[in-house]
Protein backbone atom coordinates (compact mmCIF):
# COMPACT_ATOMS: atom_id res chain seq x y z
CA UNK A 1 0.00 0.00 0.00
CA UNK A 2 1.32 3.35 -0.90
CA UNK A 3 2.33 5.27 2.40
CA UNK A 4 -0.05 8.03 1.82
CA UNK A 5 -3.05 6.19 0.99
CA UNK A 6 -4.33 4.03 3.93
CA UNK A 7 -8.01 3.59 3.79
CA UNK A 8 -10.33 0.88 2.61
CA UNK A 9 -13.43 1.84 1.01
CA UNK A 10 -16.14 -0.96 1.27
CA UNK A 11 -19.38 -0.23 -0.85
CA UNK A 12 -22.35 -2.06 1.27
CA UNK A 13 -24.85 -3.67 -1.06
CA UNK A 14 -28.16 -3.04 -0.05
CA UNK A 15 -31.62 -5.47 -0.57
CA UNK A 16 -35.17 -4.82 0.67
CA UNK A 17 -33.91 -2.14 3.29
CA UNK A 18 -30.94 -4.34 4.56
CA UNK A 19 -27.75 -4.64 3.88
CA UNK A 20 -26.53 -8.27 1.97
CA UNK A 21 -24.61 -10.31 4.54
CA UNK A 22 -21.52 -10.24 2.15
CA UNK A 23 -22.08 -6.02 2.52
CA UNK A 24 -21.42 -6.70 6.14
CA UNK A 25 -19.11 -9.68 5.95
CA UNK A 26 -16.40 -7.50 3.84
CA UNK A 27 -16.19 -4.91 6.36
CA UNK A 28 -14.56 -7.43 8.89
CA UNK A 29 -12.34 -8.13 5.85
CA UNK A 30 -12.17 -4.00 5.21
CA UNK A 31 -11.53 -3.56 8.84
CA UNK A 32 -8.30 -5.91 8.93
CA UNK A 33 -6.81 -5.02 6.07
CA UNK A 34 -7.09 -1.07 7.39
CA UNK A 35 -5.70 -1.88 10.56
CA UNK A 36 -2.55 -3.22 9.08
CA UNK A 37 -1.94 -0.18 7.41
CA UNK A 38 -2.83 2.32 9.72
CA UNK A 39 -5.90 3.85 7.84
CA UNK A 40 -9.68 3.89 8.20
CA UNK A 41 -12.51 1.59 7.02
CA UNK A 42 -15.27 3.92 4.79
CA UNK A 43 -18.77 1.99 3.87
CA UNK A 44 -20.45 3.28 1.10
CA UNK A 45 -24.21 2.81 0.79
CA UNK A 46 -26.29 3.71 -2.63
CA UNK A 47 -29.99 4.11 -3.02
CA UNK A 48 -33.05 5.23 -1.01
CA UNK A 49 -34.50 4.16 2.01
CA UNK A 50 -31.39 3.43 3.51
CA UNK A 51 -31.92 4.68 7.06
CA UNK A 52 -32.17 0.80 8.55
CA UNK A 53 -29.65 0.14 6.38
CA UNK A 54 -27.07 3.05 7.47
CA UNK A 55 -27.92 2.19 11.51
CA UNK A 56 -26.59 -1.17 10.75
CA UNK A 57 -23.56 -0.56 9.23
CA UNK A 58 -22.83 2.69 11.42
CA UNK A 59 -22.52 0.27 14.27
CA UNK A 60 -20.30 -2.43 12.61
CA UNK A 61 -17.29 -1.16 13.20
CA UNK A 62 -16.33 1.03 10.75
CA UNK A 63 -14.76 4.74 10.88
CA UNK A 64 -17.37 6.53 8.69
CA UNK A 65 -20.26 5.77 6.80
CA UNK A 66 -20.46 7.93 3.33
CA UNK A 67 -24.41 7.63 1.97
CA UNK A 68 -25.34 8.56 -1.29
CA UNK A 69 -28.81 8.99 -1.19
CA UNK A 70 -31.12 9.91 -4.36
CA UNK A 71 -34.47 8.32 -5.85
CA UNK A 72 -32.82 8.23 -9.00
CA UNK A 73 -30.71 5.60 -7.31
CA UNK A 74 -33.64 3.57 -6.04
CA UNK A 75 -32.81 0.83 -8.72
CA UNK A 76 -29.59 -0.60 -8.60
CA UNK A 77 -27.59 0.38 -12.61
CA UNK A 78 -24.05 -0.46 -13.69
CA UNK A 79 -23.27 2.67 -14.96
CA UNK A 80 -24.64 4.82 -12.33
CA UNK A 81 -23.60 3.11 -9.51
CA UNK A 82 -20.13 2.87 -11.15
CA UNK A 83 -19.71 6.38 -11.77
CA UNK A 84 -20.76 7.01 -8.23
CA UNK A 85 -17.98 5.03 -6.88
CA UNK A 86 -15.36 6.05 -8.72
CA UNK A 87 -16.43 9.92 -7.82
CA UNK A 88 -15.71 8.70 -4.29
CA UNK A 89 -12.66 7.51 -4.56
CA UNK A 90 -11.54 10.59 -6.21
CA UNK A 91 -12.61 12.10 -3.56
CA UNK A 92 -11.69 9.97 -0.54
CA UNK A 93 -8.79 8.28 -2.18
CA UNK A 94 -8.59 4.86 -0.63
CA UNK A 95 -5.84 2.39 -0.99
CA UNK A 96 -8.52 -0.51 -1.48
CA UNK A 97 -12.09 -0.61 -2.94
CA UNK A 98 -14.02 -3.84 -1.80
CA UNK A 99 -17.18 -5.07 -3.30
CA UNK A 100 -19.43 -8.18 -2.72
CA UNK A 101 -18.83 -10.82 -5.35
CA UNK A 102 -22.86 -10.66 -5.44
CA UNK A 103 -24.87 -11.13 -9.09
CA UNK A 104 -25.21 -6.96 -8.57
CA UNK A 105 -22.01 -5.84 -7.14
CA UNK A 106 -19.86 -8.50 -8.90
CA UNK A 107 -19.31 -5.83 -12.25
CA UNK A 108 -18.46 -2.51 -10.27
CA UNK A 109 -14.75 -3.80 -9.25
CA UNK A 110 -13.43 -4.24 -12.40
CA UNK A 111 -15.23 -1.58 -14.33
CA UNK A 112 -13.72 0.72 -11.87
CA UNK A 113 -10.64 -0.96 -11.65
CA UNK A 114 -10.62 -0.44 -15.62
CA UNK A 115 -11.12 3.26 -15.22
CA UNK A 116 -8.16 3.68 -12.61
CA UNK A 117 -5.79 1.24 -14.69
CA UNK A 118 -5.32 -0.93 -11.76
CA UNK A 119 -5.73 -4.87 -10.87
CA UNK A 120 -8.87 -6.49 -9.84
CA UNK A 121 -9.46 -9.82 -7.98
CA UNK A 122 -12.42 -11.79 -7.83
CA UNK A 123 -14.18 -14.17 -5.19
CA UNK A 124 -11.93 -13.31 -2.41
CA UNK A 125 -12.06 -15.79 0.37
CA UNK A 126 -9.09 -14.09 2.49
CA UNK A 127 -6.31 -11.53 2.42
CA UNK A 128 -2.68 -11.15 4.41
CA UNK A 129 -0.03 -8.66 4.28
CA UNK A 130 3.50 -9.77 3.27
CA UNK A 131 6.12 -7.73 3.34
CA UNK A 132 4.16 -4.42 3.43
CA UNK A 133 2.02 -5.68 0.29
CA UNK A 134 -1.66 -7.53 0.21
CA UNK A 135 -1.76 -11.23 -1.00
CA UNK A 136 -5.44 -12.21 -1.92
CA UNK A 137 -6.66 -15.43 -1.69
CA UNK A 138 -9.01 -17.03 -4.34
CA UNK A 139 -10.03 -20.76 -5.10
CA UNK A 140 -9.68 -22.21 -8.92
CA UNK A 141 -11.15 -25.60 -10.06
CA UNK A 142 -14.44 -25.10 -8.05
CA UNK A 143 -12.41 -24.88 -4.61
CA UNK A 144 -9.96 -27.54 -4.51
CA UNK A 145 -6.97 -25.53 -5.11
CA UNK A 146 -6.21 -21.98 -3.40
CA UNK A 147 -4.35 -19.34 -5.68
CA UNK A 148 -2.20 -16.68 -4.05
CA UNK A 149 -2.17 -13.02 -5.86
CA UNK A 150 -0.82 -9.44 -5.70
CA UNK A 151 -1.76 -6.55 -7.41
CA UNK A 152 1.43 -5.08 -8.42
CA UNK A 153 2.73 -1.64 -9.95
CA UNK A 154 -0.33 0.28 -8.25
CA UNK A 155 -1.30 1.90 -5.26
CA UNK A 156 -4.95 1.22 -5.58
CA UNK A 157 -6.39 -2.25 -5.66
CA UNK A 158 -9.63 -3.33 -6.14
CA UNK A 159 -11.21 -6.93 -5.09
CA UNK A 160 -14.99 -8.59 -4.57
CA UNK A 161 -15.28 -10.75 -1.30
CA UNK A 162 -16.69 -14.08 -2.00
CA UNK A 163 -19.98 -14.49 0.48
CA UNK A 164 -19.25 -16.65 3.39
CA UNK A 165 -15.63 -16.34 3.40
CA UNK A 166 -16.20 -13.97 6.65
CA UNK A 167 -17.53 -13.03 9.87
CA UNK A 168 -19.78 -10.39 10.52
CA UNK A 169 -18.48 -7.77 12.24
CA UNK A 170 -19.76 -7.53 16.10
CA UNK A 171 -21.89 -4.73 16.76
CA UNK A 172 -20.34 -1.78 18.17
CA UNK A 173 -21.63 0.27 21.18
CA UNK A 174 -20.00 3.92 19.40
CA UNK A 175 -22.03 4.57 16.16
CA UNK A 176 -19.23 5.89 13.00
CA UNK A 177 -20.27 9.47 11.82
CA UNK A 178 -22.18 9.49 8.47
CA UNK A 179 -21.96 11.78 5.51
CA UNK A 180 -24.74 12.16 3.33
CA UNK A 181 -23.58 13.37 0.30
CA UNK A 182 -25.09 14.49 -3.09
CA UNK A 183 -23.65 12.65 -6.31
CA UNK A 184 -24.93 13.65 -9.66
CA UNK A 185 -23.82 11.70 -12.45
CA UNK A 186 -23.51 12.78 -15.89
CA UNK A 187 -26.05 11.87 -19.03
CA UNK A 188 -23.37 10.82 -20.66
CA UNK A 189 -21.44 8.46 -18.43
CA UNK A 190 -25.32 6.34 -18.85
CA UNK A 191 -24.74 4.03 -22.01
CA UNK A 192 -27.77 1.54 -20.38
CA UNK A 193 -31.18 2.58 -19.61
CA UNK A 194 -33.80 -0.23 -18.01
CA UNK A 195 -37.13 0.27 -19.32
CA UNK A 196 -39.01 -2.56 -17.67
CA UNK A 197 -38.66 -4.66 -14.61
CA UNK A 198 -40.27 -7.61 -13.73
CA UNK A 199 -39.91 -9.12 -10.73
CA UNK A 200 -40.44 -13.12 -10.80
CA UNK A 201 -41.42 -15.36 -8.57
CA UNK A 202 -37.71 -17.13 -8.29
CA UNK A 203 -36.36 -13.85 -6.62
CA UNK A 204 -37.92 -14.85 -3.46
CA UNK A 205 -35.75 -17.72 -2.96
CA UNK A 206 -32.58 -16.03 -0.57
CA UNK A 207 -30.46 -19.16 -0.80
CA UNK A 208 -27.40 -16.57 0.04
CA UNK A 209 -29.00 -15.25 3.30
CA UNK A 210 -30.48 -18.13 4.84
CA UNK A 211 -28.88 -19.34 8.28
CA UNK A 212 -30.59 -22.68 7.21
CA UNK A 213 -30.27 -24.57 4.11
CA UNK A 214 -31.71 -27.88 3.58
CA UNK A 215 -30.38 -29.60 -0.08
CA UNK A 216 -31.42 -32.38 -1.71
CA UNK A 217 -29.81 -34.56 -4.64
CA UNK A 218 -30.76 -37.24 -7.10
CA UNK A 219 -30.11 -39.90 -4.04
CA UNK A 220 -33.92 -38.68 -2.82
CA UNK A 221 -34.97 -40.78 -5.42
CA UNK A 222 -37.97 -38.92 -7.09
CA UNK A 223 -40.10 -35.39 -6.73
CA UNK A 224 -42.55 -37.08 -4.46
CA UNK A 225 -39.80 -37.84 -2.21
CA UNK A 226 -38.29 -34.70 -2.61
CA UNK A 227 -40.77 -33.50 -0.44
CA UNK A 228 -38.93 -34.89 2.67
CA UNK A 229 -36.39 -32.08 1.70
CA UNK A 230 -38.93 -29.33 1.79
CA UNK A 231 -40.58 -30.55 5.40
CA UNK A 232 -37.48 -30.73 6.86
CA UNK A 233 -36.51 -26.86 5.60
CA UNK A 234 -39.89 -25.84 6.74
CA UNK A 235 -39.48 -27.76 10.07
CA UNK A 236 -36.40 -25.85 10.88
CA UNK A 237 -37.17 -22.06 9.54
CA UNK A 238 -34.60 -22.89 6.48
CA UNK A 239 -34.12 -22.32 2.95
CA UNK A 240 -34.62 -25.47 0.23
CA UNK A 241 -31.47 -26.02 -1.89
CA UNK A 242 -30.70 -28.82 -4.59
CA UNK A 243 -28.30 -30.44 -6.84
CA UNK A 244 -28.59 -29.11 -10.55
CA UNK A 245 -29.95 -32.87 -10.94
CA UNK A 246 -32.50 -32.23 -9.42
CA UNK A 247 -33.10 -29.35 -11.34
CA UNK A 248 -32.89 -30.75 -14.39
CA UNK A 249 -35.14 -33.47 -13.61
CA UNK A 250 -37.85 -30.51 -12.80
CA UNK A 251 -38.48 -31.71 -9.40
CA UNK A 252 -38.05 -27.91 -7.93
CA UNK A 253 -37.25 -24.62 -9.60
CA UNK A 254 -34.08 -23.30 -10.68
CA UNK A 255 -34.00 -20.92 -8.12
CA UNK A 256 -33.18 -23.32 -5.49
CA UNK A 257 -29.93 -24.86 -7.35
CA UNK A 258 -26.52 -24.60 -5.02
CA UNK A 259 -23.39 -24.75 -6.77
CA UNK A 260 -20.89 -23.73 -9.68
CA UNK A 261 -23.94 -23.26 -11.93
CA UNK A 262 -26.39 -22.14 -8.99
CA UNK A 263 -26.41 -19.52 -5.99
CA UNK A 264 -23.19 -19.57 -3.26
CA UNK A 265 -24.70 -19.90 0.22
CA UNK A 266 -22.90 -20.13 3.59
CA UNK A 267 -25.75 -20.65 6.07
CA UNK A 268 -25.14 -21.59 9.91
CA UNK A 269 -26.39 -24.89 9.21
CA UNK A 270 -26.36 -27.05 5.54
CA UNK A 271 -27.77 -30.57 5.56
CA UNK A 272 -27.44 -32.39 2.78
CA UNK A 273 -29.55 -34.99 1.83
CA UNK A 274 -28.54 -37.92 -0.70
CA UNK A 275 -25.97 -35.88 -2.20
CA UNK A 276 -23.44 -37.31 -3.20
CA UNK A 277 -20.57 -34.52 -2.81
CA UNK A 278 -19.76 -33.22 -6.77
CA UNK A 279 -17.27 -30.79 -6.75
CA UNK A 280 -19.50 -28.72 -8.57
CA UNK A 281 -22.16 -28.41 -6.07
CA UNK A 282 -19.72 -28.74 -2.90
CA UNK A 283 -17.73 -25.55 -3.99
CA UNK A 284 -21.20 -23.74 -4.01
CA UNK A 285 -22.02 -24.46 -0.08
CA UNK A 286 -18.48 -25.43 1.36
CA UNK A 287 -18.39 -22.22 3.75
CA UNK A 288 -21.43 -23.13 5.49
CA UNK A 289 -20.66 -23.03 9.38
CA UNK A 290 -21.82 -26.82 10.43
CA UNK A 291 -22.76 -29.36 7.61
CA UNK A 292 -24.40 -32.25 8.60
CA UNK A 293 -24.53 -35.24 4.94
CA UNK A 294 -27.17 -37.93 4.83
CA UNK A 295 -26.01 -40.82 2.28
CA UNK A 296 -26.19 -44.20 2.29
CA UNK A 297 -22.76 -44.88 0.71
CA UNK A 298 -19.94 -44.36 3.48
CA UNK A 299 -17.64 -43.21 0.79
CA UNK A 300 -19.73 -40.35 -0.72
CA UNK A 301 -17.03 -37.48 -1.15
CA UNK A 302 -19.58 -35.18 0.79
CA UNK A 303 -18.51 -36.96 3.95
CA UNK A 304 -15.05 -35.43 3.11
CA UNK A 305 -16.33 -31.85 3.78
CA UNK A 306 -18.96 -32.70 6.18
CA UNK A 307 -18.93 -32.30 10.18
CA UNK A 308 -21.42 -34.97 10.84
CA UNK A 309 -22.07 -37.78 8.53
CA UNK A 310 -25.36 -40.25 8.79
CA UNK A 311 -24.48 -43.34 6.50
CA UNK A 312 -27.75 -44.76 5.84
CA UNK A 313 -31.28 -44.81 3.87
CA UNK A 314 -32.08 -40.77 3.42
CA UNK A 315 -35.95 -41.40 3.35
CA UNK A 316 -35.32 -43.73 6.58
CA UNK A 317 -33.25 -41.16 8.38
CA UNK A 318 -34.71 -37.88 7.54
CA UNK A 319 -38.80 -38.87 9.16
CA UNK A 320 -36.55 -40.06 12.14
CA UNK A 321 -34.83 -36.90 12.56
CA UNK A 322 -38.20 -34.73 12.34
CA UNK A 323 -39.83 -36.60 14.34
CA UNK A 324 -36.54 -35.88 16.87
CA UNK A 325 -36.68 -32.18 15.92
CA UNK A 326 -40.78 -31.74 17.02
CA UNK A 327 -39.95 -33.50 20.24
CA UNK A 328 -36.92 -30.90 21.23
CA UNK A 329 -39.46 -27.97 19.96
CA UNK A 330 -42.34 -29.16 22.41
CA UNK A 331 -39.92 -29.35 25.25
CA UNK A 332 -38.43 -26.24 24.57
Amino acid sequence: MDREHKDVLAYVEVSDGKPVNVGLELLTCARSIADGAGGKVLAVLIGSGLDAAVKKVAASGVDRVIVVTDPAYTVFRQDEYTSVLERLIRRYEPAVVLTGNTPLSIGLAPRLAARFQSGCVADVTSVRRENGSLTWVTTRYCGTVLANEVITNSALQFATVRPGSFSKPEASETAAPVEKISVAVPADAVRTKIRDTVQKISETVNLEDADVVVAGGRGMGSAENFKLVEKLASLLGGVVGATRPVIEDGWISRAHQVGQSGKIVSPSLYIACGISGATQHVTGMTSSRFIVAINKDEDAPIFEIANVGVVGDVMKVLPVMMEEIRKIKTEA
